[in-house]
């Protein structure tokens, strides 16, 4: 990809650059409508098209951006298991790479935002649900607030069974139960 290729319109762009552009934005778009910025999903699509690894200074040309900006961005892509680190360097430059199967990032990336609310609920959870039953059952509240009360416990322990079917559901996502035989069939047809 041309330097600045993405930023404005570029009449240096060859045909295929000029083709991935909406593609590009719409990886972008899409991760941005899954919680990551969205530029870092431009980035990510940049990066996957790319015919080569792609040095920091390289991005931030690419992109118009600062380094810093960039740096965060590459960061929280190989947080996200979106790029990778790769251990040669270009000129003592580390070089960065984009994951090319869709299936291991769409996992990586899933995997990781899933288990991230599950753990953020289940902290709630096993703080909120003790205390609610210890109320209920003292005198303190009173016949009104303790039906609330219920009703709140009865809402939670549903979130609970909820979370822990969500858990499942990510540890097979990430064991690779859910792709089975479309993964085969994919890379056996990219061989």
């Amino acid at each position: 990809m041309k330097q600045l290729a993405f930023d404005e319109e570029n009449s240096n762009l060859s045909p295929r650059e000029q083709y991935l552009r909406p593609m590009i934005d719409a990886i972008a778009q899409t991760m941005d409508l899954y919680g990551s910025n969205y530029s870092f999903g431009k980035l990510y699509g940049i990066m996957l098209f790319e015919d080569k690894p792609m040095t920091l200074e390289e991005m931030k040309n690419v992109m118009n951006m600062s380094k810093s900006n960039m740096s965060y961005g590459v960061r929280s892509l190989i947080a996200s298991k979106m790029v990778t680190k790769l251990e040669e360097k270009q000129d003592r430059k580390d070089l960065y790479t984009a994951e090319a199967d869709f299936f291991q990032a769409f996992k990586n990336f899933f995997t990781m935002k899933l288990q991230r609310e599950i753990d953020v609920m289940k902290e709630a959870l096993e703080e909120v649900i003790p205390k609610l039953e210890n109320l209920v059952q003292t005198k303190e509240p009173s016949d009104e607030e303790r039906q609330y009360c219920l009703k709140d416990l009865e809402k939670l322990k549903h979130a609970v069974q909820y979370y822990s079917w969500l858990q499942q559901f990510v540890d097979g996502l990430h064991e690779g139960e859910y792709f089975g035989e479309l993964v085969n069939e994919f890379k056996t047809s990219r061989a």
